[in-house]
């Protein structure tokens, strides 16, 4: 369930307008079954990804090359926070739990509401989220539920978020005519996502001007990505801001 996978990541270090900084490209680990990642809170793949994405942060700072501002992005795979988000769409549901008849494994989860011919709110299986009104997850770009996002709250003291304000990128249909649908294998959430250095924050926020021009966004909300929504950081850097490169050289040396 939470064994080492190919999932790693890729560290380039730029120069541009005698600025450098360092581009890291990452892919954490997955949640392998809807059931575990609803048992506890936080989830087991939750620690998992933690573990991993400090392992990638304490490699970046190491003392091999000079410190400058660093960008991390990529399929962070972090999740809304399943325990909770499930106490909460289903607040005033019962739950029913199938069993296999040979193992007693729990396989299924069913979430009915206490009233209204108890109809059926969530259903819950391994690689299932049935949940019966995706419109939480879009209305508003889903910003309601951005209070289960929790995984990068462990390293805001070394990691820096623009604010989000596009749903979650990630599962999205790949029926070519189904663009904004969701599928129903795994709780909608915000996958895909662009982070920075403290540093690095200073550097797309100051301008030569009282100009920002800064987008935190996706691409394609109305047409079929694929199963994940691309996300994009567009801003301007000046001439000469951040730490110009000492020894650019260095930066080519294969470990």
């Amino acid at each position: 369930q939470c064994k080492w996978s190919r999932k790693g990541f890729i560290r380039t270090r730029w120069c541009i307008t005698d600025c450098a900084f360092d581009l890291v490209n990452i892919h954490l680990f997955h949640d392998a079954s809807n059931l575990i990642a609803w048992e506890t809170s936080p989830s087991v793949y939750s620690g998992i990804r933690h573990k991993a994405l400090g392992y990638v942060l304490d490699r970046i700072i190491d003392q091999r090359f000079e410190k400058v501002s660093y960008f991390v992005f990529g399929d962070f795979n972090f999740r809304l926070d399943a325990k909770a988000v499930v106490e909460t769409l289903c607040a005033k549901a019962t739950m029913q739990t199938i069993r296999a008849a040979d193992t007693n494994e729990v396989v299924k989860l069913i979430f009915r509401e206490s009233d209204n011919d108890r109809k059926v709110m969530l259903q819950l299986e391994k690689k299932l989220f049935d949940y019966f009104n995706q419109d939480v997850f879009r209305d508003n770009n889903g910003t309601a539920l951005l209070e289960f996002d929790r995984e990068l709250s462990v390293f805001k003291d070394r990691l820096y978020e623009l604010d989000i304000s596009f749903p979650p990128s990630y599962p999205y249909s790949e029926d070519s005519s189904q663009g904004k649908q969701y599928m129903n294998t795994r709780c909608p959430a915000w996958c895909d996502r662009i982070l920075m250095s403290h540093s690095a924050k200073e550097l797309i926020l100051k301008s030569e001007n009282d100009e920002k021009i800064v987008i935190y966004d996706h691409i394609g909300p109305n047409v079929c990505m694929g199963d994940h929504k691309p996300v994009f950081l567009s801003f301007r850097i000046a001439a000469g801001a951040g730490k110009p490169i000492a020894n650019v050289h260095k930066c080519c040396v294969v470990q």
